[in-house]
């Protein structure tokens, strides 16, 4: 007998999971979580948070460009985000006269705010379960190609269907490996402004080397507003668009946080797999994380010696450094996390637990049994190609030569397939992009780079792996070290000026020259072989895994009916909770929940790329001139921590109390915490936030800019 794909009972799971931790849908909290938010000391309701029925803190949350979070803060479509957000914009209107990530900028009326053309924020409408639909006749013993088939079609058809009114678009997602779909109709709006910013000294305080880490003194923020049609419907830039009537803004708090505090998370959270196996995640945090680890630490250490070494050097790789750095430290965080917190035998534990439940229950046990063995060993069978997919990930990564092929590559195929005239359409983009990129580029530091690194791949990497054509280079040139200085030296992909000279005056002559440039052959060579033995392999083993994890994710679902588990992270509206805490580190010391104005002034370097100040922030602090802004203490806070679950996309989500009022902004984790996007830990994981009060003082005292806060609604 064909068995239909189940429904998951949410409303019959009982409420017994550990305070803290998870992403949860926020149209699911009044059933799945206000009680235990409650009992933490939220004094809001779940109505309060997400309903469809009248203005809920949904309404104030916005998905800002596709990449962040931000929050309606004002009657008149304020917007607050991420400096590191909002980053681009402001860069794109900083010239040498008016450099705004230099000095930071404030619109003193609303004339003056800065159009960004191809920036959008999208509201959440409503969000729906939609999975009886898609799944519709879709059966446990159905092929894949039918299963996807069928989803496939009964996707278009829910799209089709689906009522939406004007301006609404719609999003179908699914949530636990297929198990389940919701929809999510949304708005866009595509005219925001950028309306303030603080000098990157300070939005950036700390950059690379602050970056994962705690204590944090970083005013991580930027403020835009939505513009709307006259009549209040989404429209392109115009100058007859007029400031968003929101159908909520977030209420700001000027009363602070203390430890124990209820802390909640509203956001877009990019992507998590919390429900790896064990050997899974053992291969990804001992043996893969490892191998990237390794790699940049062999990239980080010739680029820090050049920038010790050389002024110019320091200035030009300021940025590609923190680049590489902030992966490798995440990398380290989550596989000492994991380490710290015995994460992979407690997933062997459950994982032992799973096979418990499933004896007695021999039907349901011949389905589910075999899943955990089949999944495993697809792990293992993955890992010689994952292997050698980070060693060649890390090439094309870190060595700057290796990007730019990849990148020409792609164009040069675009010539090749559609004809040399769709090549020239692409030219001023092209010569854009290389005239920026070389501007900081130096080809004996990235020889070195590919000195360091190019060894180790082939010493590690499997015979079968390595192209014929880059073995028979560094045979053919003596030594490893003899065939890179000699791609360096002969490659026009070292020679920036000249490449871009013969792009503009000879595009045709350009492409044959690149078809045969050493370097160029050489990245080609090596990748195109990568994609067929590697990568096109560890495809198809990821293919074969998907439908054996949703099976045991359906498992998981069934045999722990007592636990709540939450969907992964996909770019989708969700809420995380907690406490405002500080932390016990891996080595044992002991970290406050707050830091305050006095360490950003500790930190100060003078024209330090990382850690210089404003002069007028040090004169603030020396007269202690704070408002209404400083703690009872008579300190100034800047940022705060807490128990949140959080990841990438969560930058520039509000941090808010337990009344829902604003308290924050959310920007960062600890370094240790970075394991929660496999293994959330309540004990060791934290998101950092900036204090508001500290974003408040920065646009009033030292921006300048009183009227911004006016607009706002302040409470305490």
């Amino acid at each position: 007998m064909r068995k239909l794909l189940f429904a998951l009972p949410f409303l019959l799971l009982p409420l017994v999971l550990s305070a803290g931790g998870g992403m949860w849908l926020p149209l699911l909290l009044e059933n799945l979580n206000e009680e235990e938010m409650k009992g933490m000391g939220m004094k809001i309701t779940a109505e309060d948070i997400y309903s469809i029925n009248q203005g809920s803190l949904k309404d104030a949350i916005v998905h800002f460009g596709g990449f962040c979070t931000g929050e309606v803060i004002s009657d008149q479509g304020l917007v607050l985000t991420n400096h590191h957000c909002g980053f681009s914009a402001i860069q794109d209107h900083s010239t040498l006269e008016d450099n705004l990530l230099e000095n930071g900028f404030y619109a003193q009326s609303k004339s003056a705010e800065k159009s960004n053309p191809g920036l959008y924020v999208m509201f959440i409408e409503r969000i729906e379960d939609v999975t009886g639909k898609v799944l519709n006749n879709v059966y446990d013993d159905m092929s894949e190609d039918e299963r996807s088939k069928l989803i496939a079609e009964n996707l278009k058809s829910t799209k089709e269907n689906f009522e939406l009114k004007a301006h609404e678009e719609l999003i179908v997602k699914p949530f636990y490996n297929g198990n389940q779909y919701f929809a999510f109709v949304t708005k866009r709006y595509s005219d925001v402004r950028l309306v303030g910013a603080p000098p990157s000294s300070i939005g950036k305080f700390g950059a690379d080397t602050d970056n994962w880490e705690w204590p944090r003194h970083t005013g991580d923020f930027s403020l835009f507003r939505i513009y709307t049609a006259p009549d209040g419907s989404p429209a392109e830039y115009s100058a007859d668009n007029i400031p968003m009537k929101p159908k909520k803004h977030l209420e700001v708090s000027l009363e602070g946080v203390k430890p124990g505090d209820f802390s909640m998370i509203f956001g877009f959270p990019g992507r998590t797999d919390q429900y790896l196996s064990a050997d899974a995640m053992q291969q990804r945090t001992e043996v893969i994380n490892p191998i990237r680890i390794g790699m940049r630490d062999l990239s980080l250490a010739v680029i820090d010696s050049a920038m010790r070494a050389d002024a110019q050097i320091k200035i030009d790789y300021a940025s590609k450094q923190a680049r590489i750095a902030n992966a490798w430290k995440k990398w380290r965080g989550e596989s000492e996390g994991v380490a710290a917190v015995n994460g992979i035998e407690k997933r062997r534990a459950m994982e032992r637990e799973f096979m418990n439940r499933l004896e007695p229950k021999p039907v349901k046990s011949k389905i589910y049994t075999p899943l955990l063995g089949q999944i495993n060993d697809l792990v293992t069978r993955q890992e010689e190609v994952a292997k050698t997919n980070a060693y060649s990930g890390e090439l094309n990564y870190n060595i700057d030569m290796f990007r730019i092929a990849n990148i020409l590559r792609r164009q040069v195929k675009i010539a090749d397939n559609n004809g040399i005239e769709a090549f020239k359409q692409r030219l001023p983009a092209i010569i854009g992009y290389l005239e920026g990129f070389y501007k900081g580029y130096n080809p004996k530091v990235d020889m070195e780079v590919a000195k360091a690194l190019l060894p180790v791949y082939y010493e590690n990497v499997p015979e079968k792996h390595l192209s014929f054509h880059s073995r028979d280079q560094v045979e053919f040139a003596g030594s490893m070290d003899r065939m890179i200085t000699d791609l360096f030296q002969r490659s026009y992909l070292t020679k920036g000026d000249r490449l871009i000279a013969l792009l503009k005056n000879d595009p045709e002559n350009a492409l044959d020259l690149l078809r045969g440039d050493m370097g160029y052959v050489y990245v080609a060579q090596l990748n195109q072989h990568n994609e067929k033995r590697v990568i096109n392999i560890y495809n198809e083993i990821q293919q074969r895994a998907e439908p054996l994890q949703r099976q045991y994710m359906k498992g998981l679902m069934l045999f722990f009916p007592e636990k709540r588990l939450y969907p992964d992270a996909n770019s989708t509206m969700r809420v995380s909770y907690g406490k405002v805490e500080g932390f016990t580190g891996l080595d044992g010391k002991k970290f406050d929940y707050i830091t305050d104005l006095d360490g950003v002034i500790a930190k100060y370097q003078p024209g330090d790329y990382e850690f210089d100040l404003p002069l007028d922030l040090i004169e603030l602090h020396k007269n202690e001139d704070y408002g209404k802004y400083a703690m009872k203490n008579g300190k100034l806070p800047v940022c705060f921590l807490g128990s949140n679950h959080t990841t990438g996309g969560n930058s520039g989500s509000p941090a808010l109390d337990a009344k829902g009022r604003l308290v924050g902004l959310n920007f960062d984790r600890t370094w240790q915490s970075t394991m929660s996007d496999v293994n959330y830990d309540p004990s060791i994981c934290r998101n950092i936030m900036v204090d508001i009060r500290y974003v408040l003082f920065l646009i009033d005292k030292l921006g300048g800019a009183p009227h911004l806060v006016e607009e706002m609604t302040l409470v305490k």
